[in-house]
């Protein structure tokens, strides 16, 4: 760890979100293995990429002077205690992502960088308390993330940083995000909740709506406590009947920033990296350009430097042989290791699936009004029955966002044959209702109920998934406790069958083998300045487009 040097006056403490810039990473940044034994190592070269960037050129003209890289450590913390259900549903990660955690962490230590994680504490707790600690000091923070959950720790003084976007996020982008000013936002989580983490929050009340009362009503204790006067029935009802609910949701999202740290805010001054540390690290996983990149820069001469080595965890995953010559890896134990899809199989189904459908698909009109839109759970249930029926299901997602990590689900579209598909709303806003909106359009699924009846479907192994980009839906519903498997991408297909054409998404795809131009997307949601959010899209006109992006998909 490097040399202990207090915080003073004008310092600048740089807090990384290790354990979510891992994930950021990994599903931001193209596949990378090493090439003598195929180790993926994709996103922990873009991790050295963003550290360095941070040490050597950060853009704001306000280089660090301390600098942490704070990651999760347990897997259950205090808030399990308060809730046992606390992030009970999210997934394993990928096999291809299990390795990197350690050497993410190896590779911090190789920039000569602390690396910091605590029993029993998130590490958005550890951040929020030396955040503290430096403002107290004197000293500005910015914390390096994208993280939703770390916005309630903005006030002067107190900023995140998005290295990806490169851009700072304050009050401003708060009181987008989530219609109050960061003082606020536990009380927004509290009713709102988060069904990634499991929080329950009130039900039938979504982030918008709750920013429409807290700013009625002034705080959470006080809504609870005047919940009487409330006019909507459902709304009234819900608030007095989940309101211990509520408060325990406050006790999930509230981060402690009073955490006893092991490690004191002044053991990590920064300090020049160690070329022979540094560049052996990056020779030992090969990133050939990156290495060389540092060498100049540290005035080290690469090749009298030999590779370090590295310890590797978790991979090959369990089941597989490690590479010839390649290190040896502790196993991983089975747990969290990832269904493969067909396609990483060596049974060549993809591409014949694709002909047939084709064939098949072309002969038929696409018939707009023939789509269904779900909004029960008995014709959902329908759905469902269908899709194990036939074998296969297309599935395409509908979010508020391009970004897969903070993107909110709208909805999802299925079709189980040609001409047969439903668009299933979720959280499409209601119109009118002032500066946030009037929560959520009458006659969707509850979110909830929607996750757990389709979670069996989209993780049956004898169901196979259809889709396009099928990365982009892999993510977001990850973030939903679903891992989808097996699958087939009709676009990672064209590339495959079709190296040579021009346009492998899904508009050309269609022209191309349907004859049959699909609504764009602009046709919906507008375009410019008069752009809207596919959740301000009526309902009506986007089970026409999604449905059709399902159909056409299978």
């Amino acid at each position: 760890m490097p040399t202990s040097r207090s915080l003073k006056s004008g310092d600048h403490l740089y807090l990384i979100d290790g354990s979510g810039y891992i994930f950021r990473a990994y599903h931001a940044l193209p596949p990378l293995t090493r090439k003598s034994d195929g180790l993926p190592v994709g996103a922990v070269q873009g991790f050295c990429n963003m550290l360095w960037k941070l040490l050597k050129e950060t853009n704001s003209g306000q280089k660090p002077t301390h600098l942490a890289v704070i990651f999760d450590k347990s897997s259950k913390t205090f808030r399990n205690e308060i809730y046992l259900d606390y992030k009970a549903h999210r997934p394993e990660p990928p096999a291809d992502l299990r390795p990197q955690f350690g050497l993410i962490k190896q590779a911090t230590r190789a920039f000569n960088v602390a690396a910091v994680e605590q029993d029993n504490y998130e590490a958005d707790d550890l951040i929020a308390t030396y955040a503290r600690q430096a403002v107290e000091a004197g000293a500005t923070c910015r914390i390096v993330s994208s993280d939703k959950d770390l916005m309630q720790l903005i006030r002067p003084g107190i900023a995140l940083y998005d290295t990806m976007k490169d851009r700072e996020v304050g009050e401003k982008e708060v009181l987008e995000k989530f219609g109050v000013a960061p003082e606020k936002v536990i009380d927004v989580q509290s009713l709102a909740g988060d069904s990634v983490d499991n929080v329950p929050g009130v039900p039938g009340i979504g982030v918008k709506t709750a920013a429409q009362l807290l700013g009625e009503y002034g705080d959470l204790e006080t809504l609870l406590a005047r919940a009487g006067e409330i006019k909507q029935q459902k709304r009234r009802e819900n608030l007095i009947e989940f309101a211990e609910q509520a408060r325990i949701s406050k006790k999930l999202v509230t981060l402690d920033n009073h955490v006893p740290v092991e490690h004191d805010v002044g053991s990590f001054a920064v300090e020049q990296p160690k070329a022979a540390q540094l560049i052996g690290f990056l020779k030992a996983l090969e990133f050939s350009s990156f290495t060389k990149k540092v060498a100049s820069d540290l005035d080290a001469d690469m090749a009298a430097i030999e590779p370090i080595s590295v310890e590797i965890k978790h991979w090959p995953p369990a089941g597989e042989a490690a590479a010839e010559g390649a290190p040896v890896s502790e196993q991983a134990e089975g747990a969290g290791v990832a269904t493969p899809s067909p396609a990483a199989t060596a049974t060549p189904t993809a591409p014949t699936k694709l002909l047939t459908v084709d064939v098949t698909a072309a002969a038929i009109p696409f018939r707009h009004g023939d789509y269904e839109t779900v909004t029960t759970m008995a014709a959902l249930a329908r759905w469902i029955e269908a899709a194990r029926a036939a074998g296969r299901v297309a599935v395409d997602t509908e979010t508020d966002a391009l970004d897969s990590m903070q993107a909110g689900l709208v909805g999802i579209s299925l079709a189980v044959e040609p001409g047969k598909a439903c668009y299933i709303p979720l959280g499409h806003a209601a119109s009118g209702g002032g500066l946030f909106g009037g929560g959520l359009a009458e006659g969707q699924i509850p979110l909830a109920d929607l996750i757990a009846a389709l979670k069996p479907l989209l993780e049956d192994s004898a169901i196979l998934k259809i889709g396009q980009n099928l990365k982009y839906d892999i993510e977001v519903l990850w973030r939903y406790g679903i891992a989808i498997a097996p699958i087939d991408d009709t676009m990672l297909i064209s590339y495959v069958l079709e190296s040579g054409d021009v346009g492998h998404g899904m508009d050309k795809l269609s022209e191309r083998h349907l004859g049959h131009k699909p609504i764009a997307f602009k046709d919906v949601a507008g375009s410019g300045k008069s752009a809207i959010s596919f959740d301000k899209v009526a309902i009506d006109r986007a089970t026409q487009y999604a449905a059709e992006d399902a159909d056409v998909t299978l």
